[in-house]
């Protein structure tokens, strides 16, 4: 199968299917990001406890790599401190902007799927909105 294709088919489940979609109970970090030049808005949930993620969840509407990404950047900040969260936040805008590393690609896991989305100015904003929201959050905790 050719990487590209696999790397739709992880967008399309993430999707379709997203593991973190819904509304939590008690969260300690809310915040809404929004994307109003394509109608894409997410409310993102944290739980944090002793300075981890501990779960995260999020909900609203929008284009299937705003929801895709969400959700692929929840698994990959849930466990990890706030200081681990910024810095793969970090490494997916390096992958957006195309100065990625494999390395960064690797600590990226499933959200590398996206780094096509670099190729297609019209959707970074969709891919990058909930690590910008999750940025937001973390700033102010």
């Amino acid at each position: 199968m050719e990487i590209k294709q696999l790397y739709r088919e992880i967008v399309n489940e993430h999707n379709l299917h997203p593991n973190h979609k819904g509304t939590m109970t008690d969260p300690t970090l809310v915040l809404r990001g929004v994307n109003p030049s394509c109608g894409d808005d997410i409310n993102l949930q944290m739980k944090i406890e002793d300075g981890v993620i501990t779960d995260a969840m999020f909900d609203g509407s929008g284009c299937a790599i705003s929801q895709a990404s969400v959700d692929m950047m929840i698994d990959d900040i849930i466990g990890k401190s706030r200081d681990e969260a910024l810095d793969l936040a970090g490494r997916f805008m390096g992958m957006i902007r195309g100065t990625g590393t494999e390395e960064d690609l690797e600590a990226l896991d499933e959200a590398a799927a996206l780094q096509d989305v670099a190729h297609m100015p019209a959707r970074v904003k969709c891919a990058v909105l909930g690590w910008h929201t999750m940025e937001e959050a973390l700033a102010n905790l």
